[in-house]
């Protein structure tokens, strides 16, 4: 292989490497820089020159960073010192590819090594443009201005394959005979430069989260952001609204207002009740239970039930179906006199003998069945 197609190789290879993905600022950046370049001897030019450049890169990981870049160096001729008078300029202008490999923390001088290539274009007065590779290789050091500017420095040697563009004579001019202005393979020069790397787009925004002395962090069962009564660690719809009925698991459940246990004696209320709950004939313990339900209501004002009064299958159709709506209302009268309004009842509904919970052939069904209930309304 020879050396020219060795250097497209190295050049083109750079911009093949993998990297493992990590955290770290990876917006892009635009790199200017200018410096000198201490040329080669055997250019037989000015021994150093001016040179100007920029650069679009970004970081492919914590350490890493791959840059393009163009840049143009201008030479005057030197061919006075053996009576030769000047030639005019030689000029190259470079595009390439460039990998950095920084060592130490983000927030300090940082060392680093580059290696790079790419394509030289030659431009001589008296003698043949052409293009051909190159490739270099450095020792920099950078280090942050602000959050979007970095400072760069570097000192590199960059191998270039001119092989045409010192060729200003002609085979037939007896000065140019012989090895001294024979055309070189190569020239190798010393590149110093100065610039910056200045980040484009905003940076991430970062959220540091600041433990107080003395101050513990809270503790998620000791949180209830949705107020539903179920701390944060267990509840597992965080987003319920708040006095919604919900679950041990905070999501939402139907709720049954169990008011089994508020029975009526037989055949009560009598016809011609007056409202007195005294007289409504409800059985021992039913005014607790009319009361728990009073103040479920309460804590769930969202809530929005149906009054139900029911019999057993003594007597016919028509008297149980007034004997449940008397039931009913007892029950409605009570919770709307505890302070649950109207609005929030649907009834008082009377359903008699037709929807048994138990068998009527006993006391004890008969008594079961002589009932009043809360659904929940949807």
């Amino acid at each position: 292989m020879n050396r020219k197609s060795l250097c497209v190789l190295i050049a083109l290879g750079l911009g093949a490497a993998s990297v493992q993905a990590m955290d770290y600022d990876d917006r892009f950046y635009f790199a200017p820089y200018m410096g000198v370049s201490i040329n080669d001897d055997d250019r037989f030019t000015d021994s150093t020159s001016f040179l100007l450049g920029a650069g679009v890169g970004r970081f492919i990981n914590p350490n890493s960073a791959i840059d393009v870049f163009v840049d143009r160096t201008t030479r005057d001729n030197r061919p006075d010192g053996i009576g030769v008078p000047s030639r005019g300029q030689f000029a190259n202008t470079v595009l390439g590819i460039a990998l950095r490999h920084h060592f130490g923390s983000w927030d300090a001088w940082r060392p680093y090594v580059m290696v790079g290539g790419g394509v030289s274009y030659h431009d001589r007065t008296g003698s043949e443009d052409g293009y051909d590779p190159f490739v270099q290789a450095g020792l920099g050091i950078s280090n942050h201005i602000t959050d979007r500017v970095s400072f760069r420095g570097e000192v590199a040697y960059r191998h270039d394959t001119d092989s045409d563009s010192f060729n200003f004579g002609d085979d037939d001019d007896d000065i140019f005979d012989g090895d001294f202005f024979d055309s070189d393979d190569s020239f190798g020069d010393i590149l110093v430069t100065l610039g910056l790397t200045i980040a484009l787009g905003g940076a991430e925004e970062v959220v540091e989260v600041i433990e107080r002395e003395g101050a513990p962090m809270a503790d998620c069962s000791t949180l209830d952001d949705d107020r539903d009564g179920v701390n944060n660690c267990d509840d597992k719809c965080p987003d319920s609204t708040a006095g919604q009925v919900v679950g041990p698991d905070g999501c939402a459940q139907d709720v049954v207002i169990d008011l089994r246990g508020v029975n009526f004696k037989f055949d009560y209320p009598k016809r011609g009740f007056d409202g007195t709950i005294g007289n409504a004939g409800l059985v021992e313990g039913s005014m607790d239970i009319l009361q728990q339900a009073v103040d479920v209501l309460k804590r769930y004002p969202q809530l929005r039930v149906a009054v139900d009064g029911h019999t057993d299958a003594i007597g016919t159709d028509e008297y149980n179906q007034s004997l449940s709506m008397r039931r009913s209302s007892v029950v409605y009268d009570y919770l709307m006199a505890n302070g649950i309004d109207s609005g929030r009842l649907v009834g008082p509904n009377g359903y008699g003998e037709s929807r048994p919970i138990d068998t009527n052939d006993t006391a004890e069904g008969r008594a079961r069945n002589r009932r009043t209930e809360l659904p929940v309304q949807r």
